[in-house]
């Protein structure tokens, strides 16, 4: 990094890594020139919001999949407690993600958006594999809607109720 190069948030730039990398970074918007990070604040209630509203999101579509799919009631990942712990840890976990994003990147909703998708898709081999492993079809295919309404609710919690503002932050 040479004495000129500007000083951004957490004190990186794309000068630090090495040059393979650099073009991967710049596709991603990894530019490490963040906007104002949204407030602690705001990310908490996020968080919080979007507990309460995946959970609730939860609990309607597994009591409109077994309305569906009568077959599924009493599916053991269908228990409050089996999904609920891992929704809370999904959603904790994207909310830290959302800090992290809004740190390293100018354009922090549009690779939000991508990595929740990318994630959302990930998520979903776990659900493959119980299918493959002999799991009601039609119990997976209300657990794979779980996830996309998980990351629905999780993405437009924290874009609208702990948005990124506008200025840059150099430091």
């Amino acid at each position: 990094m040479t004495s000129a190069a500007p000083r951004r948030a957490l004190g990186l730039s794309l000068d630090m890594f090495p040059e393979f990398l650099r073009p991967w970074l710049r596709r991603f918007r990894i530019d490490f020139n963040p906007k104002t990070p949204p407030p602690t604040a705001a990310v908490l209630v996020a968080t919080v919001v979007a507990i309460v509203a995946s959970l609730a999101a939860d609990a309607l579509l597994v009591s409109v999949g077994v309305s569906f799919f009568p077959t599924t009631r009493g599916y053991s990942h269908f228990q409050f407690s089996d999904y609920s712990k891992l929704t809370i840890i999904g959603v904790v976990i994207a909310c830290v993600g959302w800090t992290i994003v809004a740190r390293i990147s100018s354009q922090p909703k549009w690779l939000f958006f991508r990595a929740a998708i990318a994630v959302t898709l990930v998520l979903f081999i776990p659900d493959v594999w119980i299918w493959y492993s002999g799991q009601s079809a039609k119990a997976v295919f209300v657990l794979v809607w779980l996830h996309v309404a998980i990351a629905i609710v999780t993405y437009l919690s924290l874009i609208l109720l702990a948005p990124v503002h506008g200025r840059h932050v150099r430091r």
